[in-house]
């Protein structure tokens, strides 16, 4: 873009020759007519350069200099001034003031243009390298954050909110897909922080597409005379369906060297298009997260691959309800807590009756459909604190913290019945199952430990299958 200048000069013979010059040699050129309104402008537009006459009837050059360097928001802004009072004079006062520099009248055109090209090329530099060191801090910023977290979700939210707020934008997201798939997961959105692996098709969106299939950056400044919409503002069209999109970015990144997705921004009607510098400060957010990403995939797999093992180690292969260890390691824990809060912790025995029976007669394969129907009965029955668990062969052991013996018999007895009353077996080859319970409860004089708690309640699971079975004794 066409460096901006304004002229505020009281002749406005000398105003259009400024112009007229200035335009010439490629800059875009705005003048207020005696200085009048000049602050009007200053906020309505950006400029890269301000030439001010000091002495105009209406105002005064030097006064409004004064006012343009007090203000924070033009304090960069180049001044170049310019008077017919004696050089000396005015290059101290102007200086004084914060005036970049200071040209005579009658100028020299040549001299003009090679001080305006000067000034600009500084504030141009200048507006770089604070840029430049704002992107520095801002990344820094960004990747301590980013570092900071251990979960690929998290780094995806950030990555979005620190992109949109940094580029001032309202919409920024990242989809994972392929390049050559249809659909995509949309994993994070700055616009909707509550989003989360939204599906999305690919195929309203060519600059996603584009970026997948070719690993270019694409930039689209503008969504209504992009060729890449051709066909997409057609289907908008017959649909009369609006666009509030104005410009887009869209940057595929890669993990362990394979594409992952894509870092998608969009501008709407309301916010200034997006530009290249936009497209490297995103590249840079992106490319340097991408080690962070793959750190927190590799640990959140290494946590999976722990869990799966712990949950492997501490399973029943048959039930998928906790062995023996588990079950021992945990029964100690309840002890303990049940001992330090003085509460109350019942252990039941449970033993399916006849159970060789039923291998017998049906076999070992229906025998084992039976564990397998009856451990998920006892989980849909369990509290979200209550422990199920298979001890061995047809016996499972189930722990009840903070249950009273009212509580305890009234479990018992739900269970007897939804046993007895449960198809159990293969459809069409249904087997009547019951089974015995015996109970125990700590406190108790009997019990001093987990060890002694499983003795009590097994003795009393004894008596009730001496006692006829299908049903509980404590």
């Amino acid at each position: 873009m066409a460096p901006k200048i304004l002229v505020a000069d009281d002749d406005q013979a000398l105003s259009r020759t400024l112009s007229w010059i200035l335009k010439e040699n490629g800059y875009e050129v705005l003048t207020v007519p005696g200085g009048e309104h000049l602050f009007e402008h200053l906020t309505s537009e950006q400029f890269d350069l301000l030439l001010l006459d000091i002495m105009m009837p209406k105002v005064d050059g030097l006064q409004l200099l004064q006012r343009v360097k007090a203000d924070p928001r033009f304090k960069d802004l180049p001044v170049l001034m310019i008077s017919s009072m004696p050089p000396e004079e005015a290059t101290v006062r102007s200086l004084g003031l914060g005036a970049s520099d200071f040209i005579p009248k009658p100028f020299r055109v040549r001299e003009l243009l090679a001080r305006v090209k000067a000034h600009l090329r500084v504030g141009r530099e200048l507006n770089q390298a604070r840029a430049e060191a704002r992107s520095r801090s801002e990344m820094m910023d960004i990747m301590q954050e980013v570092t900071a977290s251990l979960k690929p979700d998290e780094i995806y939210q950030i990555l979005v909110r620190r992109v949109a707020q940094g580029l001032n934008i309202s919409r920024c997201s990242l989809i994972i897909a392929g390049p050559d798939d249809d659909r995509g997961t949309v994993v994070a959105a700055f616009e909707n922080p509550m989003l989360h692996n939204l599906p999305v098709d690919l195929r309203r969106y060519p600059e996603i597409q584009h970026a997948l299939a070719t690993g270019e950056v694409v930039l689209v400044r503008d969504v209504h005379t992009d060729p890449l919409y051709q066909e997409i503002r057609e289907n908008w069209e017959a649909e009369g369906r609006p666009v509030p999109t104005r410009s887009a970015i869209a940057i595929r990144f890669s993990l362990r060297q394979q594409p992952a997705g894509v870092f998608f921004l969009r501008t709407t009607t309301d916010d200034a298009p997006l530009n290249e510098q936009d497209v490297q400060f995103a590249e840079q957010v992106i490319n340097a997260a991408v080690a962070s990403l793959e750190k927190a995939y590799d640990l959140e797999n290494a946590v999976m691959g722990q869990e799966q093992m712990r949950h492997l180690a501490e399973t029943d292969p048959l039930t998928n309800c906790f062995n023996r260890r588990a079950m021992m390691q945990k029964l100690e824990q309840e002890m303990d807590r049940a001992a330090r809060y003085a509460t109350m912790l019942t252990g039941m025995m449970i033993d399916i009756d006849n159970f060789k029976q039923i291998n017998d007669t049906y076999g070992h394969l229906v025998g084992d459909r039976v564990l397998k129907q009856l451990s998920a009965l006892l989980k849909r029955e369990q509290r979200s604190v209550d422990i199920v668990a298979r001890y061995g062969g047809e016996e499972f052991v189930v722990l009840l913290p903070e249950t009273t013996n009212a509580e305890s018999r009234n479990f018992a007895e739900r269970i007897l019945r939804r046993v007895a009353t449960h198809d159990f077996g293969e459809t069409g080859q249904p087997v009547r199952v019951t089974i015995s319970i015996g109970i125990a409860t700590y406190p108790d004089e009997r019990v001093t430990d987990g060890d002694s708690l499983l003795r009590l309640a097994d003795n009393h699971l004894y008596r009730a299958k001496n006692e006829g079975r299908n049903r509980f004794r404590d």
